[in-house]
């Protein structure tokens, strides 16, 4: 085993005046350099993407968020749930009341989903970054307000602070006697003053939300809820929601972020891989310039093999040099890529190298580096390094064998 280690590094830290053969060798280690460093920068932007795109989701959404297993609505009136109030786990809870409605203001009219919640629990969890305009109060003196999603208040040309900024809700009141004649007294309608307007965010852009109490009254629902949020007051979200499920039972399905909105995060994830095996692939069409730089050794080195041959060298010792040349290349080239490709990151995440035009939601592409990458990315590399390593020495050994034949013939 020692034999063509020492052969290969000697071939290839050869000390002889530059040739094509060193040139050839140079040229695959910067084919297999530039691959690792471009799959190293490119998954730590996707990263970087991933974590920026999540966290703003995050905003919007709680935690953990309590669901009925069956039906839309459930009584939260007992005692599982005043012990999951008063957990020292839990920073914020909210009972949660939602249903469609439309909305109407000023002869406009837009089909939106109001969400009901806990006044003072907004305070605890919500922040001033998640309001494009206005203010995080929904009810104050008595009254009540609404926050409104992007897509409400542009759809309506609904104005804040300035005079008539009331809305009016509609929805059919679930309760209504068959009997009645006037469709009209089907339906329930309240009206609510506008306070503020959400920043723009898929999924959340046809909110209203209101407190409770109002969306109870305008619902006609004041025994059930449709939902419970939850915040937690440590980074460990699995096991609270662990531990909530295990308190609620099976009636109760108790969903953390990723799991309330499933085709975000694997759309956000799949994009990412998809990518890499791109990179991959083109990195794959660098890392054959090993093939032709095995080639060439081999027939530069004609008059060794021939040589060790005479000295009792087999077929596969002389395989095994060359298929070690192909190896330390492809392992100088991943190890010297991978370097680059983290300092290039690490500089874009002090410097911000790389921006973005203005008017974008950062100013410099985010990068998250990620170690198990880094695993993953050199490990790729190195396996298809060392197949076309291994298929290269020993075709190449093969022909040497043919064409040997057919001189001494």
């Amino acid at each position: 085993m020692r034999l063509p280690i020492f052969f290969a590094k000697r071939y290839l830290f050869s000390k002889k005046s530059v040739n094509a053969i060193n040139i050839i060798s140079g040229i695959s280690v910067v084919g297999v350099l530039v691959s690792t460093a471009a799959l190293v920068i490119v998954l730590s932007f996707y990263n970087g993407l991933e974590k920026f795109i999540l966290s703003e989701y995050s905003v919007f959404s709680p935690e953990l968020r309590i669901e009925p297993a069956k039906g839309k609505v459930f009584s939260s009136n007992s005692e599982k749930f005043e012990q999951l109030r008063h957990n020292k786990k839990i920073t914020s809870y909210s009972e949660v009341l939602e249903d469609k409605v439309l909305v109407e203001y000023n002869h406009q009219q837009f089909i939106g989903k109001i969400k009901g919640i806990e006044p003072s629990s907004l305070h605890t969890h919500a922040s001033q970054e998640m309001i494009l305009a206005g203010s995080l109060n929904l009810q104050s003196d008595g009254n009540y307000y609404a926050i409104l999603g992007a897509l409400v208040q542009a759809n309506l040309k609904v104005p804040l602070r300035g005079g008539d900024d009331q809305i009016m809700l509609h929805i059919p009141d679930k309760n209504a006697s068959a009997s009645n004649i006037n469709p009209l007294e089907d339906i329930r309608s309240r009206l609510i003053t506008s306070n503020a307007v959400l920043r723009f965010q898929p999924g959340f852009d046809d909110l209203i939300i209101v407190p409770i109490d109002f969306a109870k009254d305008l619902l006609n629902e004041h025994q059930g809820v449709s939902a419970i949020e939850l915040y937690g007051n440590n980074d460990n979200s699995k096991a609270l929601q662990k531990e909530v499920q295990g308190i609620l039972g099976k009636d109760f399905n108790v969903k953390n972020r990723e799991q309330q909105n499933p085709t975000l995060y694997k759309t956000v994830r799949s994009e990412k891989w998809i990518v890499f095996f791109i990179v991959t692939i083109i990195g794959i069409i660098a890392i054959f310039n090993i093939i032709g730089s095995l080639t060439m050794l081999v027939i530069d080195k004609k008059q060794d093999v021939i040589v060790l041959k005479s000295l009792g060298a087999n077929d596969h010792l002389i395989q095994n040099i060359f298929f070690y040349q192909g190896v330390m290349i492809a392992f100088i080239g991943s190890f010297v890529g991978a370097v680059i490709g983290l300092l290039f990151c690490l500089l874009q995440e002090r410097f911000g190298l790389v921006t973005t035009n203005e008017g974008s939601l950062f100013d410099a592409y985010p990068v998250d580096i990620r170690y198990a990458d880094f695993a993953i990315i050199i490990a790729t590399v190195m396996i298809v390094s060392t197949l076309v390593s291994y298929l290269a020495s020993r075709l190449n050994i093969k022909g040497f064998n043919r064409r040997s034949l057919l001189d001494s013939n």
